[in-house]
């Protein structure tokens, strides 16, 4: 078993805050105009990127780059309106 990590830590919280963020999405406490939406599923997702980094696994790298450009765009679309 590895030892847990710095890295692993903020791709842990990462992942909180990508989920936490779904959820109120969900309980409808968000919605996907906010800013605080895309924003918040950006920094999630390049937390995990910066645990992949350290930890590497192709197919999760991609999703998360991914994952952030779609989260740029809606950034881009809240301070173009």
């Amino acid at each position: 078993m590895s030892d847990f990590s710095f890295s692993d830590a903020v791709g842990i919280f990462g992942v909180t805050i990508v989920l936490f963020v779904y959820y109120l999405l969900q309980i409808e406490k968000m919605t996907v105009k906010d800013l605080s939406f895309s924003s918040l599923n950006a920094l999630g997702s390049s937390m995990i990127l910066y645990s992949l980094l350290y930890s590497w696994n192709l197919s999760s790298v991609l999703i998360e780059v991914i994952w952030i450009l779609i989260s740029i765009i809606g950034i881009v679309k809240y301070f173009k309106k």
